[in-house]
C-alpha cells in the first residue's frame, strides 16, 4: 500500500506492472482476509444471519438451579418510576439508542436448553431493530436493551429458567430499560393476559394485555401475529357497501357467543354470515385457509373482503390473530372483548377505524352497527385502506414485521423526547403526497394580530358595474387593509383611475398576461398581510358584518379555508366515483373561494407546488380553481374547511346564461370530473366532511342590536 501511494504521486504511467504470480498471491490473500472480516461481522451482528448460525458458533451459558430469579413484575411501574432516562443522555437527534444482546444458548445444569431456538418472527424483529436508526452496537451508548432470548410464545418457555437467564444479562439491573416482546401470553387454564415470566421492571410489548395487566404509558400493546396476513396478498377494496353486513370467521368460539351470533343471523337473514371450521374438506386442502357455513366453503381470509363489518371476539386469550386478518382485508373490525387493550392504542385512534361493543351488548350488535351513517362507515374503510400504521404494521404483520419493532421504539422514544414526538396526525391520518406532510405548515402565533388586517383580491374580467359594487361593500369592512383587483381581460383596458370608487384603503389593479383562473391565486408582491380574502366580482350580497366576522374566525384558524358558500363531495356507488354536490345539506367539505379567507402561503403552494398537472387542467377548462385550492389546503394541513354564517344563496343579480359560468348546464358534470381528477393526482381524498359552521354568538338571540358585535348577518 505504501509503495502504491509512492508511485501514485509520480503519475499513473510509472506504476510498475505486477507479475501474474504475485497478483494471484495478493488476490488470494485479500480474499482470505475479506472472508475473515465477513465471518467476524456476521457473528458480531448476529440478527442478520441467525438462521444460519449453528450450535457450535453460539456461546453456551449455564443457568444453575439456584440462580437468582427476578421479581414477578411491578404493576406500579411507570416511565418516571422504573425507567432510567439518564441512560439515554443528550441526543441532538432526539433518538434513543437500542442495544441487542449477543446470541447465547442458555442451558440448565443438565445441559438441557432453557428455551427453544429463536423463532423466525423474533429473528425478524431483532433484524428490524438492527437495521433501524435506533440501533447501536455500543452497549455504553444504549438507552434501551433487547435480550436475544425469545419470549414471543410463552408455551415454548420454561418459565423459571427463562427468568433466571434474563437475570444473567450484563446490564439487567432489575430489568431497568429492558424491552421484552411477547405475543402469546399465559397458558391453560388461566391464560393470563401478560407474560408469566418474572421480569422485574422490564417493559413488555405484549399482544394480549387487559386493563388489569397493562401499565399505561409504560408497556406497549402490539397485534397478535397471523401467518395468513403475510402469505395471502389481498387486492385493495375501495370504500362502499359489501355483500354481507356482518361476518364472523373465528373458530372454536365459546358456545354462548356462537349461539348469540347464530341468533343474529336467524333474525337478519343473509346480511349476516357466521363461518366455522370446515369438516368436509378433501384431502390436501389446508383447513386454515378455508371457512364453512353449512355446506358452503369460503376462501379465507379473502371472504373477509365481502363484509362491511367483521366480528373480533375474545377467545381463551384476549388478543386474537383474526384482528390482523380483518384489518388486512379492509373490513371494519367490531371488537367485542371487554378490557382488551387494542394494539398501539397509546397513539392510534381506534374510533376512526373500528367499533368497540361491550360483551353484554352483543345481542344489540346489528342495531348498533345499522345506526352508523354510511358516510362514517366509508371513512372507517378509507382509514384502514390509506393509513400506513393500520395497513402495514397491523394488517400485514408477517410481510411487514420489520416496522413493528420500530413503531414500539418510536413510542418509547416519544415518551423520552416528548417535545419531538410524532403528532396525532402523523399516526392516524392518511399520507399526503410526497412533496408535503399532513401538518400545519404555518409558523404562526395562535391568533395572528388583528391590527394587520386582510387583503381582498377580486378577480374580474369586464363586469365593471358589479365590480365597483363589490369594492364599495368590501371597503366598509373595518379590518380591510388593501384591495387588489386582478384584471384578467387582455383585450380591454381597466377603467380610468378617476372612475374607480374612492375608498379608505389602497386599491391596486394588476393586469395579467393571460386569462387564467389561477391568476387569482398568484403570490403577488402587493399582498403584505397574512390573511387574504378571495372574492368574486359578483358577490355583492355579503354584508360588512359577515366579512368582518369571517376574518375574525380565520384569525383563530389561520391554517384553514374559512368561507361562505359551502359545497360537498360524495361517493357515487353506482358510478363508482366521486361527485360534486351543491344542494344544501347538513354536511360540507369545501368552501368556494368566490368568498373565502385563507393564508397567503397557500398562494405560493398553489402557484409553485401544486402536484401533477392540476394547475394546467384548471386553466385549460376555466373551472375548478376553487376545488383545487380546497384539495391543496386539506392535503397540506389534514384539516377541514370552516363555513361561516348561515347565508345559503350567492346569486349574481346581473349574471346571464351567457356570462355566468356556474349557470352552464355542464357545470356540475365538470365539477365532478375535477374532483375525480384531483383525487387521482393527489393519490388520496384529502377533503374532510364536517357538520358544523361558525356563527356569531348573539346574532339570533333576543338582545338589543347595539349589544351584538355583528348585528347584520344575513340568512339568504
Amino acid at each position: 500500500m505504501c509503495a502504491s501511494a509512492k508511485y501514485n504521486t509520480r503519475g499513473p504511467a510509472l506504476i510498475p506492472r505486477m507479475k501474474t504470480k504475485h497478483r494471484i498471491y495478493y488476490i488470494t490473500l485479500f480474499s482470505i482476509v475479506l472472508l475473515g472480516l465477513i465471518a467476524t461481522g456476521m457473528f458480531q451482528f448476529w440478527p442478520h444471519s441467525i438462521e444460519s448460525t449453528s450450535d457450535w458458533t453460539v456461546e453456551k451459558r449455564s443457568v444453575p438451579a439456584d440462580s437468582p430469579i427476578p421479581e414477578r413484575g411491578d404493576l406500579s411501574c411507570r416511565m418516571h418510576t422504573c425507567f432510567d432516562v439518564y441512560r439515554c443522555g443528550f441526543n441532538p437527534k432526539n433518538k434513543i439508542k437500542v442495544y441487542i444482546y449477543s446470541l447465547k444458548k442458555y442451558v440448565d445444569e443438565y445441559g438441557m436448553s432453557v428455551s427453544n431456538t429463536i423463532s423466525r418472527e423474533y429473528n425478524e424483529l431483532l433484524t428490524a431493530i438492527s437495521d433501524s436508526e435506533f440501533y447501536t452496537d455500543d452497549v455504553n451508548r444504549a438507552c434501551l436493551f433487547v435480550p436475544s432470548i425469545d419470549v414471543l410464545n410463552q408455551n415454548a418457555l420454561r418459565i423459571k429458567e427463562t427468568a433466571q437467564a434474563l437475570a444473567q444479562l450484563s446490564r439487567w439491573d432489575r430489568g431497568t430499560n429492558h424491552l421484552l416482546f411477547n405475543m402469546l401470553p399465559g397458558g391453560p387454564p388461566d391464560y393470563n393476559t401478560a407474560l408469566d415470566v418474572p421480569r422485574d421492571r422490564a417493559l413488555l410489548a405484549g399482544g394480549g394485555f387487559s386493563t388489569w395487566t397493562y401499565r399505561q404509558g409504560y408497556d406497549v400493546s402490539i397485534p397478535v401475529y397471523s401467518p395468513l396476513s403475510g402469505e395471502v396478498d389481498l387486492p385493495e377494496r375501495g370504500p362502499g357497501p359489501r355483500r354481507y353486513f356482518i361476518l364472523s370467521s373465528q373458530m372454536a368460539l365459546h358456545p354462548e357467543y356462537r349461539s348469540e351470533l347464530e341468533a343474529l343471523q336467524a333474525e337478519n337473514g343473509e346480511s349476516v354470515l357466521i363461518l366455522d371450521k370446515c369438516t368436509n374438506l378433501s384431502d390436501g386442502i389446508p383447513a386454515v385457509s378455508k371457512r364453512c357455513h353449512k355446506n358452503l366453503v369460503f376462501d379465507y381470509p379473502q371472504v373477509l373482503q365481502e363484509s362491511t363489518f367483521c366480528v373480533v371476539l375474545r377467545g381463551a386469550r384476549l388478543g386474537q390473530a383474526v384482528l390482523s386478518d380483518v384489518l388486512q382485508a379492509g373490513c371494519v373490525p367490531v371488537i367485542i372483548a371487554d378490557s382488551y387493550i387494542l394494539p398501539f392504542s397509546e397513539v392510534l385512534d381506534w374510533k376512526r377505524a373500528s367499533v368497540v361493543i361491550p360483551e353484554e351488548k352483543m345481542p344489540e350488535m346489528y342495531s348498533i352497527l345499522q345506526s352508523i351513517p354510511q358516510r362514517q362507515i366509508e371513512e372507517m374503510q378509507r382509514q384502514l385502506m390509506l393509513t400506513p400504521v393500520y395497513k402495514e404494521n397491523l394488517s400485514e404483520m408477517n410481510a411487514k414485521i420489520y416496522p413493528l419493532s420500530q413503531w414500539e421504539a418510536s413510542i418509547i422514544n416519544d415518551r423520552i423526547y416528548p417535545y419531538a414526538a410524532i403528532s396525532y396526525e402523523e399516526w392516524n391520518d392518511p399520507p399526503a403526497v410526497k412533496w408535503s406532510s399532513v401538518s400545519n405548515p404555518l409558523f404562526l402565533p395562535l391568533i395572528p394580530p388583528q391590527s394587520q388586517g386582510f387583503t381582498a383580491i377580486v378577480l374580474t374580467y369586464d363586469r365593471v358595474e358589479s365590480l365597483f359594487r363589490v369594492i364599495t361593500e368590501v371597503s366598509k369592512v373595518p379590518s380591510l387593509s388593501k384591495l387588489l383587483v386582478v384584471w384578467n381581460n387582455q383585450n380591454k383596458n381597466p377603467p380610468e383611475d378617476s372612475l374607480w370608487p374612492k375608498i379608505r384603503v389602497p386599491l391596486k389593479v394588476v393586469r395579467t398576461a393571460e386569462n387564467k383562473l389561477s391568476n387569482r391565486f398568484f403570490p403577488y408582491d402587493e399582498i403584505e398581510t397574512e390573511a387574504v380574502l378571495a372574492i368574486d366580482d359578483d358577490i355583492i350580497m355579503l354584508t360588512s358584518d359577515e366579512l368582518q366576522f369571517g376574518y375574525e374566525v380565520w384569525r383563530e384558524f389561520p391554517d384553514r379555508l374559512v368561507g361562505y358558500p359551502g359545497r360537498l363531495h360524495l361517493w357515487d356507488h353506482e358510478m363508482n366515483k366521486w361527485k360534486y354536490e351543491s344542494e344544501w345539506t347538513n354536511e360540507v367539505s369545501m368552501v368556494l373561494t368566490g368568498a373565502a379567507f385563507y393564508h397567503k402561503y397557500f398562494n405560493y403552494l398553489y402557484t409553485y407546488k401544486m402536484p401533477g398537472d392540476i394547475k394546467n387542467w384548471v386553466d385549460a377548462h376555466m373551472n375548478c380553481e376553487d376545488i383545487a385550492m380546497n384539495f391543496l389546503v386539506a392535503n397540506v394541513t389534514g384539516k377541514s374547511v370552516i363555513k361561516v354564517t348561515p347565508r345559503k344563496k350567492f346569486k349574481c343579480p346581473e349574471c346571464t346564461a351567457i356570462d355566468g359560468l356556474s349557470l352552464d348546464q355542464t357545470h356540475m358534470v365538470e365539477r365532478s370530473e375535477c374532483i375525480n381528477k384531483f383525487a387521482s393526482v393527489f393519490g388520496t381524498m384529502p377533503l374532510k366532511v364536517v357538520e358544523h359552521r361558525a356563527d356569531p354568538v348573539l346574532y339570533k338571540d333576543d338582545f338589543p342590536e347595539k349589544l351584538k358585535s355583528f348585528p347584520n348577518i344575513g340568512s339568504l
